[in-house]
């Protein structure tokens, strides 16, 4: 299987990214933290130091404290793809995370997107 060069991206450079599109669509920042906190179980301390030490996506995955077991029922399309059938398990916890950005940037109410 082909490695994703998306794999190789830093949080660092993604977390600017997501803050730029929620703000953009009048959303407060503390909402895509809380759904950032919500899939990985990092705290706002733990998401800062993956920002401070520039770590890649799969380290960010990798080093989670604890993804959320209710991550199998974010369904949908994200990229043209649906996020259930993606098979590449790295690569489907990257697009569960777009596809939570995107749910707070149009948004949808916080019960819905962390899936209560």
């Amino acid at each position: 299987m082909t490695r994703h060069r998306i794999f190789d991206l830093s949080f660092a450079s993604l977390y600017p990214l997501y803050v730029t599109k929620v703000e953009r669509k009048g959303r407060p920042v503390e909402d895509l933290d809380t759904v950032l906190t919500w899939l990985t179980g990092y705290d706002k301390a733990g998401l800062d130091a993956a920002i401070a030490d520039e770590r890649t996506l799969e380290a960010f995955f990798e080093q989670a404290p604890a993804m959320n077991p209710n991550t199998g029922l974010i369904t949908g399309l994200i990229c043209g793809h649906r996020v259930e059938e993606i098979e590449d398990p790295l690569m489907q916890r990257i697009r569960w995370m777009d596809k939570l950005v995107d749910e707070v940037a149009r948004g949808k109410r916080m019960a819905s997107i962390l899936r209560g």
